[in-house]
């Protein structure tokens, strides 16, 4: 099978969490051959970056030309060009495709990866080539000369950077979470939520993730608006290997997918053990029960396997009412989509019916209980993320059950949480040996 070919242009980091190492990992991630040519290399780890040997300029060179006589290169990325030389070799072997420009100025860790020079050496030679820029803050205050303390000192900044180039982007992630996009006279703003703690690599892997888009032939906002949720997706799993700042999982989208048959299969198996636990027919309140499982890191409910239908009470008997697919549930899939959000080991959940005799029996059964009312609920809000999160902030963590006593035309209820679907199942077991 055929692959569009994407090519970096960047140093390498021995600590393998950014530069050409984070570029070849992004490029495998979304789906496109990745090339390279290393302009320098660092002894560099998750704490600091210790020593730079940067290489000719002339090697460098050959390496572009060597790649050009045999690959249709559809799109490509810079990252640490450390020296004036080595921009202006990079500028002018270049090839006629997309190009983003991410100016690499200072390393996660404060190092400064780039000579006295070399920005004037980018602004002059690189920048008119590209097709993007994507400084983050602080590069951004230094192609630009603005100061930038909000959100309209961005825009600011990267209309005057425009000036140099097709388009930029300013990545706020060290401001607030906002990306600013100038193209073609026109803003765009990227926002998500502010993830806390120190990230390394998280600007090599944005662009990376940039020019596979582009390589893809897609169109630059729908690009960058695809690279922001990549980033912010492999940015959710990142992991600690070394001491210092913790390394982006690129691949893990490509886990995440091949969960799907697991996730299906688990909740399945639970939920045959739930139908036929004695007394659990009594606990099925009138609307029915879900029984829910999220992928890791959900986004939406179409992260969260569910049951067509729900379980529902036939007589004496529970049934249920048809398959398990994913998207299957709003109501308690929204309730594992907020608690994820605080804390990402809660995936499956169950809803009950309420009773404070209920209530009782969680308690004694040793299972922790939070609550929220629907009266609080402000306007506009979406009940079962708000009400989540509140009652996780009040308890000051996710509990074991979360319940409402319900509103006019609202059935009142109580979800159980878990890890897993096992976890779920056992929780219920407590809760109906206490009820028995």
């Amino acid at each position: 099978m055929e692959k569009l070919v994407c090519l970096t242009i960047a140093g390498s980091d021995s600590g393998g969490g950014a530069g050409i190492q984070a570029d070849l990992k992004t490029f495998a991630s979304l789906g496109v051959h990745g090339v390279s040519v290393l302009t320098s290399v660092t002894a560099q780890n998750t704490q600091r970056v210790e020593a730079i040997f940067d290489l000719p300029p002339d090697f460098i060179k050959k390496q572009l030309d060597a790649l050009h006589r045999d690959f249709k290169i559809f799109a490509a990325k810079t990252g640490m060009l450390s020296s004036p030389e080595i921009i202006k070799v990079v500028a002018e072997s270049v090839g006629d495709y997309p190009l983003v420009v991410d100016p690499v100025m200072v390393a996660t860790s404060g190092d400064r990866l780039q000579e006295k020079g070399a920005v004037n050496a980018l602004k002059e030679h690189l920048l008119p080539r590209a097709t993007v820029v994507t400084p983050n803050i602080e590069e951004a205050e230094v192609l630009s000369g603005i100061e930038i303390k909000t959100l309209e000192d961005a825009r600011a900044a990267a209309e005057r950077i425009a000036e140099l180039a097709e388009a930029v982007v300013v990545k706020g992630g060290h401001l607030n979470a906002t990306d600013v996009l100038y193209y073609r006279g026109k803003f765009y703003e990227f926002t998500s939520p502010k993830l806390d703690g120190k990230f390394h690599g998280s600007g090599c892997t944005y662009s990376a993730a940039l020019a596979a888009l582009l390589a893809k032939g897609i169109k630059l906002p729908e690009a960058v608006e695809q690279a922001k949720r990549f980033i912010n997706f492999v940015l959710r799993a990142a992991y600690k290997p070394g001491r210092g700042a913790r390394v982006l999982d690129h691949t893990f989208p490509l886990h995440r997918e091949a969960e799907r048959y697991r996730v299906l299969k688990a909740l399945g198996d639970a939920v045959q053990k739930v139908v036929h636990l004695p007394g659990f027919a009594d606990l099925i309140p009138e609307v029915g029960v879900n029984f829910v499982y999220a992928l890791p890191y959900p986004e939406d409910v179409s992260d969260v396997a569910g049951i067509e239908g729900r379980i529902v009470k036939a007589g004496k008997r529970a049934i249920v009412a048809r398959c398990i697919d994913f998207g299957s549930s709003g109501h308690v899939a929204r309730v594992v989509v907020a608690a994820s959000r605080r804390d990402p080991r809660v995936r499956s959940a169950i809803n009950v019916r309420f009773s404070e005799k209920v209530v009782a029996a969680l308690e004694s059964a040793g299972l922790s209980c939070a609550s929220f009312s629907r009266e609080d609920e402000p306007p506009g809000a979406s009940t079962m993320e708000w009400g989540t999160l509140k009652a996780i902030e009040s308890f000051g963590g996710v509990p074991d059950a979360i319940y409402d006593r319900g509103a006019q035309g609202k059935e009142p209820m109580v979800r159980i949480l878990g890890e897993s679907p096992q976890q779920v199942v056992e929780k219920l077991k407590q809760l109906l040996e206490q009820l028995s």
